[in-house]
């Protein structure tokens, strides 16, 4: 136990928990033996989901009897108390029984249970929330993605140190590049913090990544750039439309292709290639947003995903703890 990494498990957080918590627990040890899992939640509900699909020495149960409701606001999830299985996961990493925190359960509640237990890094100001997206060439890490509808240039500088960590911490073979989403690519675009922040960024040498300048939205998904930073009001707005069109593009190719004979026949005679455009798009693959700033990282499931997106989101718990996400914030942001 001592060479596994320790993840704290909210059980009873989205929808179905904590039966596709624990699916997903089940499915991502079947295939990595690296993490041990405290699972936080009601004991009884667990052990009947989990049966014996996972050996005693990758695991334990600590019994809670509360847990913060979706419907709850922030505040109101701060106050049900100490005792919620969100809560004591927290506290599990705040006391370092743990080395990284997961919850599918109501957002807006993890940030602010989280910001009141962690501390924040040293010279940070705001935590971000930040994610994987899928693009031409592989992957990007895009922030701030909602945690903060206001950002300073300082800030945004400080989710460019973060984000390019974060995309270390997952490819630690390559230098990222950062751009700062803007309505143009050219210098004088944007308001007065984005081109500040421009300035800063762009006499700011750094050895960790490299600043590319401006990106549109149409250029999300070129793979151009590694990290794209943005305050939380445009990320979330360009992550829901994002989402949107890609579920829509689901939709109307399901539509066309299964609307008439013609369509039924090509979708048949072109079965491989549709299969991998759907993997391509799957959402559960690209699960688990990770709020960063704090001294410790936590991991945001989709409340809506199933077990393999959850499983998914353990994947990326492991690998920004084997990259020691964290150190490499502090080192970089000094």
């Amino acid at each position: 136990m001592q060479d596994l990494i320790k993840i704290a498990v909210d059980a009873m957080g989205g929808d179905g928990s904590p039966k596709k918590i624990i699916d997903g627990l089940i499915y991502n040890h079947k295939k990595n033996k690296e993490n041990f899992f405290r699972i936080f939640g009601k004991k009884e509900e667990i052990e009947n989901n989990l049966g014996n699909q996972i050996d005693n020495n990758f695991f334990e149960i600590i019994d809670t009897n509360n847990k913060v409701e979706s419907t709850d606001s922030p505040l109101e999830a701060a106050k049900r108390g100490k005792d919620t299985s969100m809560w004591l996961a927290i506290d599990s990493v705040k006391n370092k029984d743990s080395d990284i925190v997961i919850s599918a359960g109501n957002t807006g509640a993890l940030l602010v249970i989280a910001k009141l237990n962690l501390k924040m890094i040293e010279n940070i100001d705001k935590p971000a929330l930040s994610a994987l997206w899928p693009n031409k060439k592989g992957m990007s890490v895009v922030l701030d993605l909602g945690a903060n509808i206001e950002c300073s240039s300082k800030n945004l500088v400080d989710f460019s140190i973060m984000g390019a960590s974060v995309y270390k911490s997952l490819y630690p073979q390559e230098n990222p590049k950062v751009a700062l989403l803007n309505i143009g690519s050219e210098e004088l675009k944007g308001n007065e913090t984005i081109k500040e922040t421009f300035q800063i960024l762009n006499d700011k040498k750094s050895d960790n990544f490299t600043f590319a300048g401006y990106i549109e939205g149409n250029e999300l998904m070129n793979g151009d750039v590694n990290v794209i930073v943005s305050d939380g009001f445009t990320g979330n707005v360009a992550l829901k439309t994002a989402e949107g069109t890609a579920n829509f593009i689901i939709d109307e190719l399901k539509n066309v292709l299964s609307g008439s004979l013609l369509g039924k026949i090509s979708s048949l005679l072109n079965i491989s290639n549709l299969k991998k455009f759907k993997k391509r798009l799957d959402p559960r693959l690209y699960n688990g947003a990770i709020f960063i700033g704090l001294d410790t990282p936590v991991v945001k499931s989709h409340g809506g995903t199933d077990y393999l997106g959850f499983s998914n989101s353990l994947d990326v718990c492991n690998k920004i703890v084997k990259g020691n996400l964290i150190g490499k914030i502090n080192e970089n942001i000094k």
